[in-house]
């Protein structure tokens, strides 16, 4: 589904990895050795996974990343779903990639390695927030370096930031998160930003980051439990969808990518919502984390048979 040039472009910084998949009865203990009944190699990171959600959706998208030269096959496979790849880099460095391991009942455990993803330099930041023009948004995970002052930059040239903050590590609570307008966590970045136990209720997690980042949308994502929306002095519950998860890899960047994609036609937060619930739903009954990202005819489709 190719974006309407109309639709103002939204900026991706985002990190790209080859996803190492493994599917295993359950997810390896310590001093374990575990026999793989699956295995594939495919398109991976929260940047490259979000970017496509958002091109699959209809979004208009320009993906800034790092790429090891040898693995050009991925920049490919990003420009065939209509993502703009024209300021994704081919580098002298290994790329970024993840060990996934995925167990029968469709749970995940990951190891990271961040490779081309940590390259970016000042330079790169520049070039990005001169591309941009004030309003447009910029997307950022916590898979690429340099977000603070990255943060800063976009912040001077009035550009809208959309943070994911996952993964979740301590230096996260140190960056300028008033710079962002649209914060997307799940359980466990919202425990780490809040302070709080991660079984802390939702609306304890809310009423913290309300107090922390009054300025701040803010998404929260629970699986099974649905997902949150607070602004001001608004709070509206999405329910999730009742479904057998196969694989959850990606489940979030796929939620991501379809509300950016929904908030970019001017949906009303509802819409926005639904669609993406509607969308992760989808992915998390398919193997693969890029693989399983549905189309917006998919998402269009269960729409027009049912409400979320």
């Amino acid at each position: 589904m190719a974006a309407p040039r109309s639709l103002p472009p939204l900026h991706n910084l985002g990190s790209i990895n080859l996803d190492h998949v493994y599917r295993v009865p359950h997810l390896v203990t310590p001093g374990e050795t575990l026999a793989s009944h699956g295995y594939e190699v495919g398109l991976g990171g929260k940047g490259a996974n979000q970017s496509l959600a958002l091109a699959r959706a209809g979004g208009r998208v320009c993906h800034w990343g790092r790429l090891g030269r040898q693995d050009a096959w991925a920049r490919d496979t990003l420009s065939r779903a209509g993502v703009d790849v024209s300021h994704l880099s081919l580098v002298d460095a290994p790329s970024g990639h993840a060990i996934i391991q995925v167990d029968d009942a469709g749970e995940n455990a990951i190891i990271l390695y961040p490779g081309a993803n940590h390259g970016f330099g000042e330079a790169d930041f520049q070039a990005l927030v001169d591309a941009a023009d004030p309003g447009d948004w910029l997307l950022l995970q916590n898979e690429c370096n340099g977000l603070a002052q990255l943060l800063a930059l976009a912040a001077e040239r009035q550009i809208r930031v959309a943070f994911n903050p996952a993964p979740m590590t301590a230096a996260v609570g140190e960056l300028p998160l008033s710079a962002c307008r649209l914060l997307f966590v799940n359980r466990t970045e919202a425990a780490g930003l809040a302070g709080l136990p991660v079984d802390s209720p939702s609306d304890a997690l809310l009423d913290a980051l309300a107090t922390r980042l009054p300025d701040c949308e803010l998404v929260l994502t629970l699986g099974a439990e649905g997902a949150w929306y607070q602004a001001g002095g608004e709070r509206r519950h999405q329910p999730a969808l009742k479904v057998s998860a196969v694989d959850t890899t990606g489940a979030g960047d796929t939620f991501i990518g379809y509300y950016l994609a929904a908030l970019q036609r001017g949906a009303a937060v509802p819409d926005c919502l639904a669609q993406a619930t509607v969308a992760a739903a989808l992915a998390v009954q398919r193997p693969g984390a890029a693989a399983g990202i549905p189309t917006a005819d998919e998402v269009a489709d269960f729409l027009g048979k049912e409400s979320p």
